[in-house]
């Protein structure tokens, strides 16, 4: 029986690990798409669209998926279009959260989404109603091991970045959105191979609650970010000292 147990634990495990890869690879199939449509098929011509093939490939996806996802962008292929959406509200316990969606149906998302905010008597507001509490920032994080701290602070400062900071085997670079390429190509440049590097959005101001009120935030925020169309979910809740957000890579 323990044999059993553990068998089932791993499946469940590898099942789990299976559903993540799987929304992973749909995220960036979504974005290259998208990408192709807005900038042309040509990564050599569409640095937007490098960057997406560039993610896809850090997360192994096969080269004959890549290329399919140009297609459909660039109208080779039939597809759904997707297009980029925002979603904004208020979880219990005044918490705001910030959604970033790819859809191809809005309203099927929107209807979605309201009722994940009401099965925890949350509200899913209007656009604008807590945009104002987050900024757009550039993040990368790059591995300890990869380089020295001050050189690569002094590298990344000269390049616009804002702040550096060392969070557990990474080194955490914030920049301004105008200043994320330069910050990019600095490090690229130096060879200097990043773990991450995405525009997010950071709180302003955080909440701390206590454990019971948390966790139900928690758990909204982790059924939003479960969604198929979902790509990031930031909010104003406060978790051990840092502002709790979540993303497909996650």
């Amino acid at each position: 029986m323990a044999g059993h147990n553990k068998w089932s634990k791993i499946k469940r495990q590898k099942a789990k690990e299976d559903k993540k890869k799987s929304k992973i690879w749909a995220r960036l199939s979504r974005e290259i798409a998208t990408a192709a449509r807005e900038g042309g098929g040509d990564p050599d011509m569409n640095a937007t669209l490098a960057q997406a093939i560039e993610r896809a490939e850090a997360e192994n996806m096969a080269k004959d998926t890549i290329e399919r996802a140009i297609k459909r962008g660039t109208g080779e292929l039939e597809g759904q279009d997707y297009e980029p959406a925002s979603y904004e509200g208020y979880a219990p316990h005044g918490v705001a959260v910030f959604i970033e969606a790819m859809t191809d149906n809005t309203n099927r998302t929107v209807a979605d989404l309201r009722h994940l905010f009401k099965k925890y008597d949350g509200n899913l507001g209007k656009d604008g109603s807590v945009g104002y509490l987050f900024e757009q920032k550039g993040q990368f994080e790059i591995p300890v091991a990869a380089t020295d701290e001050l050189e690569l602070f002094e590298l990344v400062v000269e390049a616009g970045a804002q702040d550096l900071k060392t969070e557990g085997d990474v080194f955490v670079v914030t920049s301004s959105v105008d200043a994320f390429s330069n910050v990019e190509n600095a490090l690229d440049g130096a060879g200097i191979e990043t773990e991450s590097a995405d525009l997010v959005r950071i709180p302003t101001t955080t909440i701390a609650l206590d454990e019971s009120q948390t966790e139900t935030v928690r758990s909204l925020i982790e059924d939003i970010e479960d969604h198929d169309d979902i790509d990031a979910v930031y909010s104003t809740l406060e978790v051990n000292g840092e502002a709790l957000a979540l993303d497909s890579d996650e």
